[in-house]
């Protein structure tokens, strides 16, 4: 752990005066509506000494004759920069500072001593600054929003003070915590530290304790402290649960005359081994034109969760479950998530269901749409449906043969309309008793997951339709929307395919989709794939909810939604009420409230999955502990100006590797060919290239492992 240096006073004989120069300017842009004399200025700075208190008069002086101040009155100072200040988010930072956003390509570099402690995802008010040699800087004038006020760490014992020392690197300061609020309690233990003060008349903001996670390298620790670092309790406010808890389980006949009955339906659900929370069910029925009928029917969880009550208020703050290795954070309570509005087998629940007539060539006869109460026969596992698939016989064989027919004749449609073809394997740890990783495997995609898949995709692109089309008449909705793929990044692509052979058609979106889905097939299995995969996903736009419907680039539809998993995502949950209120001739809700929540799920699924990763990395640091000076075949999965990041092949583990500790040369990184090159040798570390690697570090608290 770090030593807190006592804070020095700098400011004493000696200080030349470009230096005196800088710091004047600091503090003027810092106060750049305030006249300052030569005393509050002193006092600013912390100088105390005569000699450099006439040297700051003689400096603004000379600031003021080249145009930078103006004394008015005599021995007042203001700055007189040409500047402009706007509204904007910091979009990231590092330990020299931040950046914010202006427009699509333009970034303006606010320096540390101007950003007032600002972190990732700030609204700020920046003044920016007159540019030198083309580069546009700013400064912090004003926070508008904190994002983050909550800082997970271990506070820090090596001083006469108390500082948080945060687990999050990325956080530039650590945070004061008064000695007169420390507890015995609160030392050794990672801890969560709100910050109550930022004044930046302080070296440090100021916090105190609000809660004590637990014991410093325990796993339960660990893992509930990346929870708490990206906002999310692990448990739910009492009131919640309390709330939950009061809500009746039995449906009432009253309920059940309201709906369309289905419960004498053949229904199943298909899921994960381990799932608890079943959102949908299939159902499938013969119909006397020889058309089958297809149901999909998703958890109706706006029955039993209240709008704007404090079950939806919760919800909506979490926007989605979180799905870390060894465990999941539900977004509702686990009364309702696994059993009220779970869809479970052998017993009457209630769904909203789609139901779809169909040929045997999968083509869409017609749909409808009804608020149901359905009865599911059969719990299914991918694994044990997959048996009956491949077997031809078992619990209900023609039904899931029947639904695997369809659903592959859907996905090549789909993919002949321009869907891109992205293929995932999902990596899983063995845990022991003690949840220490002792082994890691790759889930791979069965034919039953895909089943899935395009039944779920047909219902939410179903359901955007009905309420989107025509969009001269459409009311505002809950969109999934996916933004074509960014041109330049395409074209950097290109050339780096071009170099094995292969070529992108960017003529139009059809054809890239069709010349990219030809790219992704033709490099399966080549020593080029795990890069150009990694590549042209990079090159994609992110999907993102909005109730400006621009289709859905990456599926090749015109109109999609998410309405599918209503018990882990708010925005199902929206899109179902939605749709109850338009189908019974409601008005229009308001677009700019919809927009707002929109935004929060989109930012909060980045949020859950960036603590997803990190579940994972720490999981991957913990595997390998045990593995240093171990040799392993793997793929360069990023190169940055600082290193290499390289994946294991058999494991999927990924570290990185410094370019400090790649000695041959001197490397330097090529942002366009994504490599490193050696200024001497030109030898080439470039993205997907295979290398052998042997484990040097593994570093838990920073969940990072260097070869």
């Amino acid at each position: 752990m770090k030593k807190k240096k006592k804070k020095k006073n700098h400011h004493k004989e000696g200080f030349s005066k470009s230096k005196l120069f800088d710091l004047i300017l600091v503090v003027f842009r810092k106060n750049p509506n305030k006249k300052l004399n030569y005393k509050e200025l002193s006092k600013k700075l912390a100088v105390k000494d005569l000699g450099v208190r006439i040297q700051i008069i003689d400096v603004m002086k000379e600031m003021t004759l080249s145009g930078i101040l103006n004394e008015a009155p005599v021995g007042s100072f203001r700055l007189v920069e040409k500047t402009t200040t706007l509204i904007s988010t910091i979009k990231n930072t590092n330990s020299r500072g931040g950046y914010v956003e202006l427009g699509v390509e333009n970034e303006v570099f606010i320096p540390k001593e101007y950003s007032r402690f600002t972190l990732t995802g700030d609204e700020v008010e920046i003044l920016l600054f007159p540019k030198k040699k083309n580069k546009q800087e700013g400064g912090v004038v004003r926070v508008i929003n904190r994002k983050k006020t909550d800082f997970v760490g271990v506070i820090d014992t090596f001083s006469s003070n108390y500082f948080l020392i945060s687990d999050d690197k990325r956080v530039s300061f650590d945070v004061f915590i008064p000695p007169k609020t420390i507890k015995k309690e609160y030392l050794n233990k990672k801890v969560v530290v709100r910050v109550e003060g930022w004044d930046e008349k302080y070296k440090n903001p100021i916090g105190r304790v609000i809660e004590v996670i637990g014991e410093i390298n325990d796993h339960n620790t660990e893992i509930n402290s990346i929870l708490y670092n990206y906002g999310f309790a692990p448990k739910f406010p009492k009131k919640v649960e309390k709330e939950a808890n009061k809500i009746i389980e039995k449906i009432s006949e009253i309920e059940i005359n309201k709906r369309l009955d289905l419960r004498k339906t053949c229904t199943f659900t298909i899921d994960p081994k381990d799932a608890k929370d079943f959102d949908d069910a299939l159902s499938v029925k013969q119909l006397k034109s020889g058309n089958w009928e297809i149901g999909v029917h998703i958890a109706d969880v706006s029955y039993y969760v209240e709008k704007g009550g404090v079950i939806d208020k919760e919800a909506a703050e979490r926007a989605t479950s979180i799905y870390l290795v060894d465990r999941v954070i539900p977004m509702l309570p686990e009364v309702l998530s696994n059993n009220i509005c779970s869809l479970k087998p052998n017993i009457d629940r209630l769904a909203y269901s789609v139901l779809f007539e169909m040929d045997e060539r999968a083509n869409l006869i017609d749909y409808s749409i009804h608020k149901t109460v359905i009865h599911s026969d059969v719990r299914f596992t991918y694994q044990t449906a997959q048996d009956v698939i491949d077997n031809k016989k078992g619990a209900l064989d023609t039904e899931l043969l029947l639904l695997d027919k369809l659903s592959k004749i859907l996905k090549k449609k789909r993919q002949e309309n321009g869907s891109i073809n992205f293929e995932s394997s999902e990596v899983k740890f063995i845990l022991d008793s003690n949840n220490n990783p002792i082994d890691v495997y790759f889930k791979e995609s069965l034919s039953t997951n895909h089943l899935i898949e395009e039944f779920m995709l047909l219902a939410n692109k179903t359901v955007a339709k009905h309420i989107g089309f025509p969009k001269k008449e459409a009311k505002n909705f809950v969109y999934r929307v996916h933004d074509t793929p960014d041109s330049d990044r395409i074209a950097t692509l290109n050339n780096i395919v071009k170099k094995f052979g292969y070529s992108i058609n960017n003529d139009s979106s059809h054809k890239l989709s069709q010349s990219l889905n030809g790219l992704l097939k033709n490099v399966r299995g080549k020593n080029e794939q795990r890069m150009v995969e990694t590549l042209t996903i990079r090159s994609m736009a992110k999907a993102v909810y909005t109730p400006d419907n621009i289709g859905h680039y990456g599926l090749a539809f015109d109109y999609y939604s998410h309405f599918t998993s209503p018990i882990r995502r708010y925005p199902d949950l929206i899109v179902h009420r939605l749709l109850s209120r338009y189908i019974d001739g409601g008005k229009s809700t308001n677009k700019e409230a919809l927009e707002k929540t929109c935004k929060h799920c989109s930012e909060m699924e980045k949020v859950a999955s960036s603590a997803e990763r990190d579940s994972i990395k720490y999981m991957q640091v913990k595997f390998l502990k045990n593995k240093i000076g171990e040799v392993f075949d793997g793929v360069i999965s990023g190169v940055t100006e600082w290193g290499l990041y390289v994946e294991i092949t058999e494991n999927k583990c990924e570290g990185l590797v410094k370019v400090s500790g790649i000695k041959n040369d001197h490397y330097v990184f090529d942002e366009k060919k994504c490599a490193l090159i050696g200024c001497r040798t030109k030898a080439s570390y470039q993205l997907g290239q295979k290398v052998k690697i042997k484990i040097q570090k593994a570093d838990l608290e920073r969940k990072q492992t260097l070869f």
